[in-house]
């Protein structure tokens, strides 16, 4: 440890030599504390005062640097978080190895190496920019050359974008044909059969050696599954989107597919020891906010309601994996007189102006329990918006079929009733014509599908985001909310730092057309529901911990309208995701202003 610290501690203490010699010279972390407040605020001061020259947009990226590092040094915030990052770093500056009780990661250094830079205006963004042409001149010159400058920004884009196949491109087409053929001969069936929704959910594959019939699997797959399978967690994929993915196990393409429904290791491991508490794993705390059996509210105007309790196949970091004994579990169906109760609830709750039907998926239900559904909600006068939450046209798009959409359509009444549709595409490989033809099919009937995106390491490269959005809506669904991979311990290896969403959002999703980029990005607070992290009114990162992660105070949506408590989170470490990047064949340079991202 102390090998680490002597050859990455003098590179911290030079990004701020200030810093390093206040916490040298201080007798205590007391004192360390009240030299460091006071140079911050003088600091401040002369930002203010205009007494510090450097360019605006780095000034700003001070104050926001100022801020959080007085957030680190506050008591309140140590108690909050139980740590206190700068009693460590008081303990490092005067070398006094063997009162720490922690081990020290890269991350934590990394972390305030970027910090320390940026509070005096040395982040780095901008070196070796300069101010654009076009400010200097005036009339069509200057548009001409503003012209040329934003087309090589598009192309910066279009280099990015074109790295990620998508399921419409004519050699990926050609290979999922083959595995349709391949899986249709396995199961002896025909065109005939694939078209039939049901004939994929008689022949959901739920083990490895099926699977691996099938496709190529690596042997750690094999493990993960059979682990799976042996301890009864759920697993099981439909016919239909195994043939979205590679023959071979090289997940240079398919990655994000396979990702999604075969289980990786360590998350087999950590459900089976959740496995005498399941609820344990109920992050968002839906126990505590359901009013009723079926019933999750967390909001004034919508309630979810869950008559079946299951999917055609099971993501891996699925809200409700806590919830879901396997798929299509015999006894996913809501009992009726359970159903009759949320129904009847819905009715003597005026407030409620719009209920989401989800799950599970209640696209698996047959057409006449549909059908009987929407017309209790569409018989209750204060229900304007029935929505369905559903993966259906992802991963069994011959569900929808022309009865089905016209059963919908027939509840969707303008100025009246709106029925709508929220899915979960992923990524642009998950993007097929049947996909397509799907969306188009309920689109022709008037009904809106939007799309929430979970951002997991899957997805999170450069405009890896901004290539699915702009397919999306070719295809006719609108991009509606980016997820922060919610923070269960099990799925960790699907999360990403809240500094990569927002950097998503202000360097990719910026350059594209307002309308592709619609959705807001978002952190689902326990038991209180969505918080929107472009706003910084509503979260703050609050501490640094010893293995480089921050810790962010969420403030509840319920803010300035009624008392609610704030929500204390621990995010994945910045240098720990990049590192991944970097494994899968990413430029970290690409990457490089994450750090600056509250």
């Amino acid at each position: 440890m102390a090998n680490l610290y002597r050859e990455t501690l003098n590179e911290l203490w030079d990004t701020n030599k200030e810093v390093y010699e206040i916490l040298r010279n201080s007798d205590s972390v007391e004192t360390a504390r009240e030299k460091l407040y006071n140079y911050l605020i003088d600091l401040e001061k002369r930002i203010y005062y205009g007494d510090i020259d450097v360019h605006p947009l780095e000034r700003i990226n001070m104050k926001e640097c100022i801020r959080v590092f007085k957030n680190i040094l506050a008591p309140k915030n140590e108690e909050l978080s139980g740590f206190s990052a700068l009693r460590l770093l008081w303990l490092l500056a005067n070398e006094r190895f063997s009162e720490i009780d922690v081990e020290v990661s890269v991350g934590f250094i990394e972390e305030f190496k970027h910090l320390f830079k940026g509070i005096i205006g040395n982040s780095g963004i901008y070196d070796g920019k300069e101010e654009p042409i076009f400010l200097k001149l005036k009339g069509r010159e200057a548009a001409i050359v503003r012209s040329d400058e934003l087309d090589k920004l598009a192309e910066y884009a279009k280099k990015f974008m074109d790295r990620y196949p998508s399921g419409l491109l004519e050699g990926v087409k050609k290979r999922r044909e083959e595995n349709k053929k391949r899986i249709l001969e396995y199961f002896g069936g025909d065109e005939e059969d694939w078209n039939d929704w049901k004939w994929h959910l008689k022949h959901i594959i739920k083990d490895s050696k099926t699977l691996s019939d099938l496709i190529d699997l690596t042997e750690e797959e094999i493990k993960a599954i059979d682990l799976a399978v042996k301890n009864h967690i759920p697993f099981g994929i439909t016919p239909y989107y195994v043939s979205l993915m590679d023959k071979d196990a090289s997940r240079e393409y398919d990655h994000a597919v396979r990702a999604q429904v075969i289980p990786p290791l360590d998350y087999v491991e950590k459900m089976i020891k959740a496995r005498s508490n399941r609820e344990k794993l109920d992050f968002m705390g839906e126990n505590d906010t359901s009013p009723i059996d079926l019933i999750t509210r967390r909001y004034p105007m919508i309630a979810i309601i869950k008559p079946y309790n299951t999917c055609a196949q099971i993501c891996v970091y699925c809200q409700r994996n806590w919830e879901i004994k396997e798929v299509l579990s015999k006894d996913a169906l809501a009992p009726k007189n359970k159903l009759e109760e949320a129904i009847d609830w819905f009715r003597k709750h005026e407030s409620i102006k719009e209920v989401l039907i989800t799950g599970g998926d209640p696209f698996i239900l047959n057409d006449k329990f549909l059908d009987k559904i929407l017309s209790e909600f569409a018989e209750m006068k204060h229900i304007d918006r029935i929505r369905f939450g559903t993966r259906i046209p992802v991963v069994l798009p011959q569900r929808i079929t022309d009865n089905l959409a016209d059963i919908i359509e027939q509840y969707h009444e303008a100025g009246r009733r709106e029925v709508v549709i929220s899915t979960h595409v992923e990524h642009v490989y998950e993007v097929t014509e049947d996909l397509a033809n799907a969306i188009q099919k309920i689109r022709k009937r008037g009904i809106c599908v939007y799309n929430q995106e979970v951002f997991t390491i899957e997805n999170s490269r450069r405009f890896e985001t901004v290539a699915l959005r702009k397919l999306l809506r070719l295809i006719g669904i609108e991009p509606y909310y980016t997820f922060n991979t919610k923070g269960k311990e099990e799925t960790r290896r699907y999360r990403v730092p809240i500094a990569r969403l927002l950097q998503e959002q202000k360097e990719e999703a910026r350059l594209v057309p307002g309308v592709e980029r619609i959705d807001k990005p978002i952190f689902n607070v326990p038991r209180l529901g969505k918080v929107n992290l472009n706003a910084w009114q509503d979260h703050e990162v609050i501490m640094i911990t010893p293995d480089g992660r921050r810790v962010y105070e969420f403030h509840p949506w319920e803010k300035n309208i009624s008392l609610a408590n704030t929500y204390i989170y621990t995010d994945v470490p910045i240098y720990d995701y990049l590192k991944e990047l970097e494994r899968r064949g990413e430029n970290l340079e690409d990457y490089k202003t994450i750090w600056y991202y509250f």
